[in-house]
């Protein structure tokens, strides 16, 4: 293909890919109610553990209006994850020799699921964080949250969680493609173990240890499933190579 062909294909599947999210945005308009609803839950369970003023304002006229559209777009974007990730892999396939497509094509089978369980897994820790992290204010005060900056702090957190367990993939896509071997990733794992527990950290607030821990054991559970999937694939290539040299030198005997 030529340089205009491939400019022609990337602008079709860009459309594809645009339609789609737009089609799903328009369903997730009619979902952004129940989701939000349960988005703020955490916020009126401090209201009846507590009993204290606790609310969500919105603090211009056009806040809820966005809030709504915000929460329609991200819900466009994952619901369309299947469509879009399908029209990236399809553009990419024809300049991939077999085994890259396989390797390609495996990477996105495991980390869509993989994506998913880390934003259900930071679904169900976020009510815990937003009462500890309100806890901290006076007894007498009131929770005043703006919904721009709450809905914000709620998804940076879902979405980082989820992307945090997508992350091991991209080392066995790393190791099968030969840019890091098994033996770095195992030998890297303290490394690892660190990284894990200062971005659990980060995505959860540091006095809240039980979170921490809870999100920080399956991405160390994985990284170690990744360096043991790499030193299985390490040492069927090594395997593989010894058998091709060994049958190279029979034939330049013979």
């Amino acid at each position: 293909m030529s340089l205009g062909e491939h400019l022609l294909e990337l602008r079709r599947r860009l459309g594809f890919i645009g339609l789609s999210i737009v089609l799903a945005a328009v369903a997730g308009w009619f979902l952004a109610d129940p989701v939000w609803d349960a988005l703020s839950a955490p916020v009126l369970e401090i209201a009846l553990e507590r009993d204290r003023n606790a609310e969500i304002n919105y603090t211009s006229v056009t806040e809820a209006f966005d809030t709504k559209i915000a929460i329609a777009m991200v819900l466009g974007i994952v619901l369309a994850a299947p469509v879009w990730l399908y029209q990236i892999w399809a553009y990419f396939v024809p300049a991939l020799m077999r085994k890259e497509r396989r390797y390609a094509l495996g990477f996105l089978c495991a980390a869509v699921p993989l994506f998913f369980a880390g934003v259900a897994m930071g679904w169900w820790v976020l009510p815990n964080i937003v009462v500890l992290l309100t806890g901290f204010a006076p007894e007498q005060s009131s929770t005043l949250l703006t919904a721009k900056v709450y809905l914000d702090f709620a998804l940076k957190l879902v979405l980082a969680i989820g992307v945090g367990f997508v992350l091991p993939v991209f080392l066995v896509l790393l190791n099968f493609i030969g840019v890091i071997s098994a033996h770095s990733i195992i030998h890297g794992w303290r490394w690892a173990i660190v990284v894990i527990s200062v971005f659990t950290a980060l995505a959860t607030p540091a006095a809240d240890v039980v979170s921490m821990v809870i999100l920080a054991i399956p991405m160390i559970v994985l990284y170690f499933l990744a360096a043991g999937i790499a030193w299985l694939h390490d040492r069927r290539a090594s395997k593989k190579a010894a058998n091709e040299m060994a049958t190279t030198d029979i034939s330049a005997t013979d």
